[in-house]
């Protein structure tokens, strides 16, 4: 099977634009002929809760029934086991590309009971390349028990049939207070914005653990992002938790060429939250990807 999960390696990424650009590892040129945004795509975004579903069974049949059944050509995946004792020693990113026949690439957060923890990415396109980049915060933010979970954006080139696609997965901080998800998107917009000015299409989208009107996603906003949502979705599109769902924490966005002339546009056909309980989180679908809807916003 087209499975092609590797150890990734952590950099560290400043929360400064000119320190991540310092530490950002290299960033190919796209060619000028290929810049352009990749032909119409259909990307699902879910947190899949450590391949657990809202009953605390294993959901990797339902996650790759999902993927195959909404014909999903990017998969966004967080909270992803690789070989944890816990989800039975699975490397599951390897084991949906067995079901769904999509290549898949992980980004390792932590080292947990005998193997990692993070986040993956599944694609119809081979990866060319693919990074886990650490999200450094500070002070460094303790647990209860005084455990870390530190975070990181897994950064995936994608050779499109169109050209390469430059993708961000990351699952930001939980905690009531956002001094550290601040921080950490900082990171993850610095990044992104890195990558446009190599020429390349940019998505980035995950698990922000932050609702719309939030002091992180009005700051996202500010720097750039645009959110496809709010360009093709309709409704408050919650996703959070997946029985009864109270808030919107779940996104993909595209660097906005309002804000930067240069960068070209990116947008969606319709987006919608899937009624799926394969996990804790209900998956959202966005559709036409590459395609920006005329008047969106």
């Amino acid at each position: 099977m087209p499975s092609t999960h590797r150890r990734a390696w952590s950099l560290a990424l400043g929360v400064g634009a000119a320190l991540a650009m310092a530490c950002a590892p290299r960033i190919p040129q796209p060619a000028p002929a290929v810049a352009a945004a990749p032909a119409s795509m259909r990307v699902l975004v879910l947190n899949m809760h450590a391949g657990m579903d809202v009953n605390g069974q294993s959901n990797l049949d339902s996650v790759a029934a999902l993927v195959r059944d909404v014909r999903a050509d990017l998969v966004l995946l967080q909270e992803v086991d690789s070989v944890v004792r816990r989800s039975g020693g699975v490397d599951q990113p390897a084991e949906l590309a067995r079901r769904t026949g999509l290549h898949a690439v992980f980004g390792s957060s932590l080292n947990f009971q005998g193997g990692e923890y993070g986040i993956a990415v599944l694609s119809r396109w081979p990866v060319a390349e693919h990074a886990a980049m650490h999200l450094p915060v500070a002070p460094p933010q303790e647990r209860s028990g005084g455990s870390m979970e530190p975070r990181t954006a897994l950064h995936v080139q994608v050779t499109t049939p169109s050209g390469p696609l430059y993708v961000l997965n990351t699952h930001l901080d939980p905690s009531g207070d956002d001094h550290w998800r601040r921080q950490e998107a900082d990171s993850v917009l610095a990044y992104a914005r890195r990558l446009a000015a190599a020429g390349a299409t940019v998505l980035v989208g995950g698990d922000f653990n932050s609702t719309p009107e939030s002091a992180v996603q009005q700051r996202l906003r500010d720097g750039g992002l645009r959110d496809l949502w709010l360009a093709c979705g309709q409704g408050e599109g919650l996703t959070y938790p997946a029985a009864d769902p109270v808030k919107r924490i779940d996104y993909l966005y595209a660097l906005d060429p309002e804000r930067d002339p240069a960068l070209g546009a990116t947008g969606c056909e319709r987006a919608e939250v899937l009624l799926s309980q394969a996990s804790d989180h209900r998956a959202v679908l966005f559709v036409g990807v590459g395609h920006a809807r005329a008047g969106a916003p």
